[in-house]
């Protein structure tokens, strides 16, 4: 059994040397400086155990699972100063199934060589009952669904239309978070005039990376009202790869207990064949990621002998990777001047594809310039044919709820800038 540790001068480091120098069969193969030097070592192959503490710095899911990758099994020492409960919460958020309190550091040797403990399955708990004719207390979060919002390259208006049906849902009192997940060309944040000093994208990563975004899951989000939550997308295209494998998918995820998500997610769906170099993720895996957890996909396109096209090929490769996911149909755009008839286009759509619903919103360019000057949503722009054509959109989403009976106040420019 070979063995890495990284103590980082840490009280226990000596203790924990003499054990396993003094255990028959196990080699200590070198005493790293911090986790760094840790990765570096444990990608030679050679390792099979690493010894650090639960406090190391740059100790993360990420630095778990590249230690996972090079099959390397992590032990970690607790501090004294840790509660117990403290440890083993934030162990099994970055993945450490081992763990051995500072006080019996001196049994390291027997947490090396013992077998690894396998998690439990996870069991889901009964929901509590309650009276039917009364509905559900309020202290139950009614979980909502993941709504990702796709369209092949060059298909305008994805972005719009995802702000459209969040602001729509919200408008209904639904709980609602829109994300912005797009690695290419995220604009939610500039098109609401949100102007964040810090990624609500990022910022969620990193958290999630720490195994503490649950708990601090309000800190990425910004408010635009009552019903209405938005995470800010990546300030620049070249920083998507600070968004670790899976941390998009728990944010989601996180983000269903209390309501509905909307994802506004890129155009691309190959996978980077050079994605598992050095940890290395992949630049789509965040569309690839939202897509895999979506709940159902409205997939926009255009009525253009282009767009159709375009979304045919889309759909096709859609239905490949995610079978089961239901695809609504969002037609953008919709305009006489292409000279075909809804009846016509939906003819041509269904020849391709059985959508689960089929939706055209109509081209409104001065309502939708109007909401981009303003930093504004379409509905505080007022009631419009493409606003009552997204709410369609709503109610085959979500089924036809009451709207609430007094529309948003337009909002003030201060809340957001």
């Amino acid at each position: 059994m070979v063995v890495l540790v990284a103590a980082a001068g840490a009280a226990w480091e000596s203790t924990a040397v003499e054990a396993l120098n003094a255990r028959s069969g196990v080699v200590l193969l070198k005493r790293c400086v911090d986790v760094d030097d840790l990765l570096a070592a444990a990608s030679a192959g050679q390792a099979h155990v690493a010894v650090l503490g639960l406090d190391a710095h740059g100790l993360d899911a990420s630095a778990v699972d590249l230690l996972h990758h090079y099959e390397v099994r992590p032990v970690a020492v607790v501090p004294s100063t840790v509660a117990p409960d403290t440890a083993r919460l934030r162990a099994s958020r970055i993945g450490v199934r081992t763990l051995v309190p500072e006080g019996r550091v001196d049994t390291v040797a027997d947490a090396v060589t013992a077998p690894e403990v396998q998690p439990e399955p996870t069991r889901v708990a009964a929901a509590p009952a309650y009276d039917v004719g009364a509905g559900p207390p309020a202290s139950v979060p009614r979980p909502g669904r993941v709504l990702a919002v796709w369209g092949p390259a060059g298909a305008p208006g994805r972005s719009t239309v995802a702000v459209a049906l969040a602001s729509e849902l919200a408008r209904r009192r639904e709980e609602t978070l829109l994300v912005d997940a797009d690695p290419h060309a995220g604009s939610i944040a500039q098109q609401l005039g949100v102007l964040d000093e810090v990624s609500g994208l990022l910022a969620a990563a990193r958290l999630a990376t720490a195994g503490v975004l649950e708990e601090r899951l309000s800190s990425v989000q910004r408010s635009l009202g009552p019903h209405l939550r938005v995470v800010t997308g990546l300030p620049r295209p070249d920083r998507w790869s600070e968004v670790r494998p899976g941390a998009l998918e728990h944010l989601l995820e996180l983000g269903r207990v209390g309501g509905h998500v909307v994802v506004d997610v890129g155009a691309d769906l190959e996978d980077d064949p050079a994605a598992d170099v050095g940890g290395r993720p992949s630049r789509n895996a965040l569309t690839l990621g939202a897509l895999e957890v979506a709940d159902e996909v409205l997939a926009v396109g255009t009525a253009d002998p282009v767009g159709l096209s375009r979304l045919a090929r889309g759909l096709v490769e859609l239905g490949e990777r995610w079978p089961g996911t239901p695809v609504r149909l969002v037609v953008n755009q919709m305009r006489p001047s292409l000279g075909w008839t809804r009846e016509e286009v939906a003819g041509m759509v269904r020849g391709f594809v059985a959508p689960a619903s089929l939706h055209f919103l109509p081209e409104d360019r001065p309502g939708v310039d109007r909401a981009l000057v303003a930093g504004r949503t379409l509905l505080e722009g007022g009631e419009s044919p493409l606003t009552r054509a997204v709410a369609e959109v709503a109610d085959a989403l979500v089924g036809a709820g009451q709207a609430a009976a007094v529309r948003p106040r337009r909002a003030g420019r201060a809340r957001r800038r």
